[in-house]
C-alpha cells in the first residue's frame, strides 16, 4: 500500500473524511506520524524478508575500517561473508578487537578477514565498521543485514512490509490520542493489532524457517 492509501485506510477507521495528500488537514498529518511509528515498530518486531539487503564491502590491503554505505543504524545483521574465501566473518567485541590489535605484531595482523566489530558512524549517520585480520588484498565482504525503510515521505511511498498490522497499531495510536468515542476501544484495537501481526509473523516464519525470532512484548 502507498502512504497515502495507508492514512486514508486509518482516518476511514475514525469515521473522517478521507483526502487527497497526507498534508491536506492537520488531523491528516497527525494520523500520517502515527502510520511511520507504527512502520517503525512492526518493522523492529521482527526480521522482515521484504528488508533484506546485501552491502558489500570492497577491502583494499591495509585498510582495515571501512563505511557501510546507506547502512544507517536501525539495520540487524544476519550474516557477514568473505566471499574469496567462502567463509563467515564473526562479531568480536570492541575490547577483543583492540587486543588483537594491540597486542598482536604487525606480521599476525594481516590476512583475509575474519572478524568484524561496528566503530561508530560517518557524516552520513553511516555505520563503520573494522575488520581483522587488517585485510592483505581485495576481498569482497557482504552484509546480509535487515535494513527498514526510510520513514514514509511521498504519497507513492509503498510500504515494504505487511500493511494490515502498520494500519491497526496506527488506528490503535489515533485512538489513544483523542479517546474512545463508543466504537472500538483502545484496548481492542491494540488487540486487533497484536492478533494481526502475530499472524504475519507466523506466516512469515513458515515461508522462512530460519528467521523465527520476533520481538514484541
Amino acid at each position: 500500500m502507498t502512504y497515502l492509501e495507508l492514512v486514508n485506510d486509518v482516518l476511514v477507521r475514525l469515521r473522517e473524511d478521507e483526502v487527497t495528500a497526507v498534508t491536506d488537514t492537520s488531523y491528516s498529518k497527525l494520523i500520517s506520524k502515527f502510520v511511520n511509528d507504527a512502520k517503525r515498530q512492526v518493522e523492529d518486531a521482527y526480521n522482515w524478508n521484504a528488508l533484506s539487503e546485501t552491502l558489500t564491502v570492497l577491502t583494499s590491503a591495509d585498510l582495515f575500517n571501512y563505511v557501510l554505505t546507506t547502512s544507517g543504524v536501525r539495520f540487524r545483521v544476519l550474516d557477514v561473508i568473505n566471499q574469496e574465501q567462502d567463509a563467515f566473518l564473526y562479531n568480536e567485541s570492541t575490547s577483543r578487537m583492540n587486543e588483537l590489535f594491540l597486542n598482536l605484531g604487525a606480521a599476525s595482523q594481516k590476512g583475509p578477514p575474519n572478524r568484524y566489530n561496528f566503530n561508530g558512524v560517518d557524516a552520513n549517520g553511516d555505520t563503520q565498521v573494522d575488520l581483522y585480520p587488517i585485510p592483505d588484498g581485495v576481498y569482497n565482504i557482504y552484509f546480509n543485514i535487515i535494513k527498514p525503510q526510510a520513514n514514509l515521505s511521498a504519497a507513492s511511498d509503498v510500504l515494504k512490509i505487511p500493511s494490515e498490522p502498520v494500519i491497526f497499531l496506527a488506528y490503535a495510536k489515533a485512538l489513544a490520542e483523542r479517546g474512545e468515542d463508543q466504537g472500538v476501544t483502545t484496548n481492542e484495537a491494540y488487540a486487533l493489532f497484536k492478533e494481526s501481526l502475530s499472524d504475519h509473523i507466523a506466516a512469515e516464519a513458515n515461508r522462512y524457517p530460519d528467521e523465527i525470532t520476533w520481538n514484541w512484548a
